[in-house]
């Protein structure tokens, strides 16, 4: 379970933001969107909003950045650069490091694992564990010195291996897990089960689709999830390449039902190819059926960038609510989505700490703030926060929250056209 994330100097972010998924203490309304592990208690669902270059995304893929370089770490030779990626537009930052950290519950132990690093080196590292009391140091590392608490869960001989094969472009978690280390194994499995989804990268989108459609486990639900859309496809079938080419893209049919003269439905049916002739929406809704399914099948974190992407408001409403209800979300999974659909500020039954906004300040760098944090002068001109039932969305498009397009600049050039237009 995710209770936060935190990024510095990673593209668009030049300062430290947080992502909370702890509740907000002053906050009374939804209660069941809370899921609790032990004694920690976390959001179901988070959504994140903003204008278009306000950074939403670059947080969402700093979460991705993250846990790539963190799964595949170890297989770094020391000639390997790390893909370091600085924020550049103010001075002294394209020189510092980039700064991730992940706080999560696992087995209702707390954990916060974190590392800086550069294009060359990781500069520290830190594993801390909370059971009850106060947390602990598993290990933390200083460039190339790595302490080890004794409490670190594994072989003695198999943690010595891993530090001793540690180079500086390492994650010694990451090495850790190459050499079996027991705890070390836990934390990569739970980095493995968070699930991020890119619009821009449809591929790998339709790939894990692809994948799971020739899986029993998983392709009944898939099917089942897509017919529940009703979009009028009776079935989706997934057919071999037969170019065989990797970086080709799967061959979806599409099965639709025939009917007689009289419009009535028959036993018949036809089929075609999916991507050329279903609408984006449909297009959409397939790719990312996969993950959907699987990560609330099997739990984690499920990450998606623009949620709203080609599809019909009422179909992004129905998939995050799938999130949000615990007889369709048993193993509690958790959503996150940056979204420009201000409906859902309505329609969806959102507490304040779920509602994330993302702007730039006056150094172009992103920031991110709460709805649960908003403050402002009421009537009689004393600071307030923002009522559970306001009409968020009314408010967001009037521009109370900030996070919004400014458009003043659109409207000169306007003006500036017409009066060429008039000019010639």
């Amino acid at each position: 379970m995710l209770t936060s994330f935190k990024v510095a100097n990673f593209r668009s972010i030049g300062e430290e933001q947080i992502l909370s998924l702890i509740p907000a203490s002053n906050q009374r309304e939804y209660t069941e969107n809370i899921f609790e592990s032990g004694k920690h208690p976390a959001l179901n669902v988070i959504s994140i909003y903003g204008a278009n270059s306000s950074g939403k995304s670059n947080l969402l893929l700093a979460f991705y950045a993250m846990k790539v370089m963190v799964l595949t770490s170890a297989k770094n030779s020391s000639a390997d650069t790390l893909p370091w990626l600085p924020f550049l537009l103010k001075d002294g930052l394209g020189e510092t490091d980039t700064l991730f950290e992940v706080q999560f519950v696992l087995n209702g132990v707390r954990y916060r694992y974190g590392y800086s690093y550069n294009a060359d080196r990781v500069s520290t590292e830190w594993l801390m564990r909370k059971i009850s009391g106060r947390e602990t140091a598993v290990f933390q590392r200083e460039g190339e010195v790595i302490d080890i608490s004794s409490g670190f869960n594994g072989s003695s001989r198999l943690i010595d291996a891993a530090v001793e094969g540690t180079k500086p472009n390492n994650l010694f978690l990451s090495m850790a897990d190459a050499f079996n280390v027991e705890e070390a194994k836990a934390v990569i499995a739970w980095f493995n089960n968070v699930d991020t989804l890119n619009s821009r990268s449809p591929l790998n989108l339709a790939k894990q689709t692809d994948s799971l459609l020739k899986d029993a486990e998983y392709s009944a639900a898939i099917r089942g999830y897509l017919k529940s859309l009703n979009l009028g496809i009776e079935n989706v079938l997934s057919e071999e390449n037969d170019k065989g080419a990797s970086n080709q893209s799967p061959v979806f049919k599409a099965v639709h039902r025939l009917y007689d003269r009289n419009g009535n439905p028959t036993a018949a049916t036809t089929s075609w190819d999916f991507t050329s002739f279903e609408s984006s929406g449909s297009n959409r809704a397939l790719y990312i059926s996969g993950s959907v399914v699987k990560s609330l099948k099997t739990g984690g974190v499920l990450i998606i960038d623009e949620v709203e992407a080609f599809m019909h408001p009422i179909m992004t409403l129905a998939l995050i609510e799938l999130f949000m209800n615990p007889e369709s979300n048993p193993k509690r999974t958790q959503l996150i989505f940056s979204t420009h659909d201000t409906n859902l500020l309505n329609y969806l039954r959102l507490r304040r700490d779920q509602v994330y906004f993302m702007e730039k300040n006056k150094w172009e760098s992103s920031e991110l703030f709460s709805l649960s944090d908003f403050k402002y002068k009421n009537a009689d001109g004393e600071e307030s926060t923002e009522r559970w039932d306001s009409d968020k969305e009314k408010r967001y498009i009037e521009g109370r929250y900030g996070a919004i397009p400014f458009l003043g600049g659109f409207k000169q050039f306007m003006r500036e056209e017409i009066w060429r237009e008039e000019g010639k």
